[in-house]
């Protein structure tokens, strides 16, 4: 045994398969008295406790939790970190809120001093939200990705983000060119993509926003780099998609301004996606291409209903976003339940293990990332979260009456939020707790 290898008690549940796929019975792995074994940062061993001591050395150092959960961490496939500081602003639609309140907000990120102010405090909302990778939006300032990116480097997460490209329909501060989009990118990719932990994603802000030469541009760099990610937006707005067609009125749909670009790979994810043709179903499927479901933000930008079904009969790749800022919350569990709203609008159900499959393995699926992160399976990233199942007054009386695991996980993500997330493990080091951030908060007040 090596000085490395510590253990961690407490019930375990973990997703191991999409429930579409198998029944639900074998779509997770549920341990009530669970042991999760890390080792240099990865899972060495995990299973019932008896069991797993008695494949382990005696003296293994062991962290007892009572009335916790231990799970993957959470994936969050879509959300923009320079608009953390513009959440819950009121009262418009997508283009609208673009140029009221979130073009002014990126403006600032020109300056490092503020990025750097901005991505500390992400980082710290993701981690104490047991939010453990993030695909990401900067700004189209290369400095406000460099920052992201050395914060992140610093506590050895798992993050991918990209500089976003605007060559037109923007305010003139915050436009780029393609020369000058694809040199920025260029060099972004080439620091900080594949280091320690960091992958870069090529991030147009969406079609309106990029001439067709820009767009020519940014699949030119997936060519020069096909193991970048792709990462905007699609189909999220019905006036946003009248726009798309006006301007490219020789392309067949949104997807296909696109697809005509070569955008559309195994990395490439799009957010939204509400509002797509079978065709575009297709294709997004057959170029193997993510879709990443942000509840909250369609909901408070009044942008429509995804239906998650018929995306999945497809056979397209989904994962959770919450896209703060148009998202309210940093919370996965909140915007579980947003999502399973969302669903039942449309007279859909959404099971319980299946949001906890796309908020985890589903999400890694998405990112392309699941041989690494997406659950505790024996050899995989040790990202994890710590949750308290009576983390509330209310919680603890529903838990109390909660009769099935299905029954417990549906109320956690109904009730639960960052009060559940007691704390956060990145590679098997803890990364946030709850305890001492507390005392931290009432030492600064």
């Amino acid at each position: 045994m090596t000085a490395q290898r510590k253990a961690f008690r407490a019930s375990i549940l973990h997703s191991i398969a999409d429930p579409k796929d198998v029944s639900l019975e074998d779509s997770y792995q549920y341990y009530e008295d669970g042991l999760l074994v890390i080792e240099n940062g990865l899972v060495q061993d995990i299973g019932a406790a008896k069991e797993v001591f008695a494949r382990q050395p005696k003296g293994l150092p062991v962290t007892v939790y009572k009335d916790k959960l231990i799970t993957a961490g959470f994936i969050d496939t879509h959300i923009h970190y320079p608009q953390t500081g513009m959440i819950a602003s009121y009262g418009e639609q997508l283009l609208d809120w673009l140029e009221n309140y979130t073009f002014p907000e990126e403006l600032r990120f020109k300056n490092p001093t503020y990025a750097l102010q901005v991505a500390k405090l992400f980082l710290d909302e993701l981690a104490s939200n047991g939010t453990t990778t993030a695909l990401v939006f900067g700004t189209v300032h290369k400095e406000s990705v460099d920052v992201f990116f050395s914060e992140a480097e610093k506590r050895n997460l798992r993050m991918i983000a990209g500089k976003v490209l605007m060559d037109r329909n923007a305010p003139d501060y915050l436009t780029d060119t393609p020369q000058s989009g694809y040199s920025a990118s260029k060099e972004l990719i080439e620091r900080w993509h594949g280091k320690d932990r960091l992958l870069y994603a090529v991030t147009p802000r969406f079609a309106p926003t990029s001439t067709p030469e820009q767009l020519a541009m940014v699949g030119k760099l997936l060519e020069e780099y096909p193991d970048v990610y792709l990462h905007t937006h699609l189909s999220e707005n019905k006036k946003e998609i009248e726009w798309v067609l006006d301007l490219f009125p020789e392309r067949a749909s949104y997807l296909d301004v696109y697809d005509h670009y070569g955008l559309l790979h195994k990395r490439s994810v799009f957010a939204h996606g509400i509002h797509l043709s079978d065709c575009e179903c297709q294709r997004l499927s057959d170029t193997n291409s993510s879709i990443a479901f942000c509840p909250t933000s369609n909901l408070f930008l009044g942008s429509g209903l995804f239906n998650l079904p018929r995306l999945e009969s497809f056979g397209v790749k989904v994962g959770m976003g919450t896209d703060v800022g148009a998202g309210t919350s940093f919370s996965i569990l909140q915007t579980m339940s947003e999502a399973y709203k969302v669903q039942q609008l449309q007279q859909l159900k959404l099971h319980p293990l299946k949001s906890l499959y796309l908020a985890t393995l589903g999400g890694a699926k998405a990112l392309d990332l699941d041989d690494k992160i997406g659950n505790l399976e024996v050899g995989k990233e040790a990202d994890f979260v710590v949750i308290d199942l009576h983390a509330t007054q209310l919680m603890r009386f529903r838990m109390n009456q909660a009769r099935t695991l299905e029954e417990k996980l549906f109320v956690l993500m109904s009730l639960g939020d960052d009060r559940t997330v007691t704390q956060t493990f990145i590679m098997g080091e803890k990364q946030y707790d709850s305890h001492q951030a507390h005392l931290k908060a009432q030492l600064v007040s």
